[in-house]
């Protein structure tokens, strides 16, 4: 198939290398020329402008994916693109918008007859080799026309065995992607992940922190243990029931350096914890963990512990964030501006 892609920051220009490998055709757009350049000797069309992306996809018809930051950025871009594809095109957005704002986007175009999908999209820096694990809200029929663009993205069932008793169920989810449901499910589902994604990050942190502490000068002597950090975290990948990818990448940064003293522990958050707790709130679900985890990431920025630097360990090994590089708190929006009221600038 042929996509336009437009954002070629840390995933979205290693979602079009991947897809490319696959076979499909990608029209690439980003506001720097290098990059531009640089996906088109990978063997993509570079365009010159959003208007150029759109002219160059062969009718029948048109999709263009959309990886760029949350809120106005993509609002503006989905408004843009409105007014130049026609009835039948389809918009995907595949960074981290919020839920809300995919049905207000879904809404306005269908009145014109252009498809809109949200595709919460996880797999960082690393999807190029691993995939893209993707939760999908929109249209079947349109979901369903993008199958090999879902399909070539997703990680596939690797080495990872069945769940007994999935024999009936959508075997797309072996593969790792879903078709969650109507417009603003996809980020609905990818919201709550990176809700969870901050509760698991916390309790490593914590229990690292515990255990370098267990040194401290004021425990009696008889119970002071320096523990090897690196050891432990290696040996609880290897058959532990907390073994995950996030302690992999906590285990290679404590390798690396033990102290983690280029980290400072300030943790910056990008907008899905607290839209994952205002959720909680209108649905009168207590989300105990999450709604903490978000608030230790605040009291980070004033106060920085070792569970914090094993946090910016984590974030860095999974999506390149670095510390005082990222936009300072989700701001919030204004009245006149439409969506949600808080969170703005989440990280693709």
């Amino acid at each position: 198939m042929q996509i336009g892609m437009i954002g070629l920051g840390k995933m979205g220009g290693n979602m079009s290398r991947r897809l490319m490998q696959a076979g499909h055709g990608c029209v690439v757009y980003a506001r720097s020329d290098k990059t531009r350049e640089s996906l088109a000797k990978d063997g993509a069309t570079a365009a010159s402008s959003v208007a150029d992306v759109v002219k160059r996809l062969e009718p029948g018809p048109r999709a263009i994916w959309l990886m760029l930051p949350a809120g106005q950025v993509t609002d503006d871009m989905v408004t843009t693109l409105g007014g130049l594809l026609s009835a039948g095109d389809i918009i995907i957005d595949g960074g981290n918008s919020f839920y809300k704002d995919d049905i207000r986007r879904a809404k306005i175009l269908a009145e014109k007859g252009i498809h809109y999908i949200d595709c919460g999209t996880s797999g960082g820096v690393w999807g190029i080799d691993r995939g893209y694990c993707m939760m999908i809200g929109g249209p079947k029929a349109a979901v369903e026309h993008l199958d090999p663009i879902f399909s070539a993205l997703a990680p596939g069932r690797g080495e990872i065995a069945r769940t007994p008793g999935r024999d009936s169920a959508d075997a797309r989810a072996e593969q790792g992607y879903i078709h969650a449901g109507p417009s603003g499910a996809g980020h609905f589902v990818k919201m709550v992940h990176n809700g969870i994604e901050y509760g698991l990050m916390q309790a490593y942190g914590e229990g690292f922190d515990i255990l370098r502490n267990k040194d401290a000068a004021d425990l009696p002597e008889a119970e002071r243990f320096t523990l090897n950090l690196p050891d432990i975290a290696e040996v609880w990948r290897r058959g532990s029931v907390i073994s995950s990818w996030l302690l992999d990448l906590g285990a290679a940064a404590l390798a690396k350096d033990p102290e983690l003293a280029t980290y400072s522990g300030f943790v910056q958050d990008s907008g899905e914890g607290r839209w994952t707790v205002e959720a909680a709130i209108e649905e009168a679900v207590p989300a105990d963990v999450i709604t903490a985890a978000l608030y230790a990431r605040f009291r980070s920025r004033r106060e920085h512990t070792f569970a914090e630097k094993m946090l910016s360990a984590m974030r860095f090994g999974f999506g390149g964030h670095i510390e005082g590089q990222e936009p300072i708190d989700p701001e919030p929006k204004t009245a006149a501006q439409p969506g949600h009221p808080i969170a703005q600038n989440a990280a693709a």
